[in-house]
């Protein structure tokens, strides 16, 4: 046996379906939900991206993965517009809940603010710094 440390893509991509097809394995049918990734997008009058929101759903879920606000509009509502039509298209796609994480530097407050709640917390990551997981649930 050999280990090697490396940056292979193809060995990258086979070590990660040799878990998915151990997780499907181990998963009840009504979890296996396909994997999606989705955005929702704020585009101004000429075609120009000025925020956005990209997410990815698996197993009855949806994970945030990056929030972001032209800073010229921030303070104006349009992030809680993009995540509450994420919101939305979770819950038309049946998630029981949505995951993110963020940085002290970046929003926790916003998400805060918007239901969130704080699972998990790393602190001096990166340093200096606080990373925060957090968590909607959508059922009741």
């Amino acid at each position: 046996m050999k280990v090697i440390a490396g940056s292979d893509r193809q060995d990258s991509e086979f070590i990660r379906n040799k878990l998915i097809e151990y997780n499907m394995k181990n998963l009840p049918d009504e979890v296996k939900t396909p994997v999606e990734h989705l955005n929702v997008v704020l585009k101004d009058d000429d075609g120009t991206i000025m925020g956005g929101l990209t997410a990815t759903a698996f197993w009855q879920h949806l994970h945030v993965d990056f929030l972001w606000v032209d800073e010229r509009l921030r303070g104006q509502g349009q992030g809680k517009l993009l995540l509450e039509k994420m919101e939305q298209a979770a819950k038309e796609k049946g998630c029981r809940l949505i995951t993110l994480d963020t940085f002290s530097f970046q929003a926790p407050d916003f998400y805060k603010r918007n239901g969130y709640e704080v699972f998990g917390k790393l602190e001096d990551h990166p340093k200096g710094f606080s990373q925060y997981f957090l968590q909607k649930r959508l059922e009741n």
